[in-house]
């Protein structure tokens, strides 16, 4: 490990967050790092100190109490426990610049998993990968599945994707959507074989996004995914719908640089498949 930082992960004792506390105390135990449990007084209704607000941060520790416990013979990490006070999204966004991942449950669980806004500022705004976990059953699930387009983030995502398979014993599945042109949608406004060059010349793209895997993982099965009838989030979600893990990206080639979450991963979050990382490009590779 070329990393000590802690995996953290919040928790609002919501259903997704105590499967989040669950996921992050097992990598943290894989790993052999250590596990810090957080929770966030909301304090965003609160325009002067209120008396009442001491009872609101006595029921925060006792829920960090309360999701510590249930760690307590099913896995062997002992966690540490801190309670911030402050926006929720801003605040474990911040406190995550102190860890190698942060970990986040889903929200809520309506339109398959959407995504809480407040953990959407945490997968938005964190300077490490986001691991999101949903309430998904993961027994009997495997292979990572990884999106790519041809970006500097997507190259860091099969970088981290394929040590995360390699580690696990996984096989590693990398997906790419291609926006080709419909030969009969588009009849008379593109040439007849225009689809099949862009499909020719992605297909490269896809191949060098994965060349050199084999040197670094010998052992690593690669299987590559080139799909041209759906857009990148249906394509992804439907190849991870069985896999133990999905990673994504923080932006892709068409994102704007100023949004820092692309639209891919916002839709993929949107419709959790299986637990989501969401790498960055400073990350470094395989510390975690």
């Amino acid at each position: 490990m070329t990393s000590q930082k802690p995996i953290a992960v919040g928790t609002n004792d919501s259903a997704q967050s105590q499967a989040a506390v669950l996921w992050a105390a097992r990598r943290a135990h894989q790993a052999g790092l250590p596990l810090v449990v957080v929770h966030v007084v909301d304090d965003r209704w609160v325009a002067e100190p209120y008396p009442w607000f001491g009872t609101l941060q006595q029921a925060g520790e006792e829920l960090l109490k309360t999701a510590a416990g249930r760690l307590e013979g099913s896995v062997s990490v002992t966690p540490d426990t801190v309670l911030l006070t402050g926006s929720v999204g801003g605040q474990l966004a911040k406190y995550s610049k102190k860890t190698s991942m942060m970990v986040i449950g889903s929200g809520s669980g309506h339109l398959g998993g959407a995504l809480a806004d407040r953990a959407l500022q945490v997968a938005t705004a964190a300077k490490v990968p986001v691991a999101v976990v949903g309430t998904q059953d993961l027994e009997g699930r495997s292979g990572v599945v990884v999106g790519v387009d041809g970006s500097a983030e997507a190259t860091q995502a099969v970088a981290f994707a394929a040590a995360e398979a390699d580690r696990g014993g996984d096989e590693l599945t990398v997906v790419y959507a291609v926006n080709a042109p419909d030969p009969v949608i588009d009849a008379g406004l593109t040439p007849g074989a225009l689809a099949d060059l862009i499909v020719d010349e992605e297909r490269v793209v896809l191949s060098e996004t994965v060349a050199g895997l084999k040197e670094d993982y010998p052992d690593l099965t690669v299987h590559q995914r080139l799909d041209s009838d759906k857009g990148a989030v249906d394509a992804l979600v439907e190849a991870a719908a069985g896999a133990r893990l999905l990673v994504v990206g923080s932006r892709g080639r068409g994102a704007f640089k100023r949004l820092l979450l692309g639209s891919t991963a916002h839709g993929v979050l949107k419709h959790l498949p299986c637990p989501t990382i969401i790498t960055r490009t400073d990350a470094v590779r395989g510390t975690i």
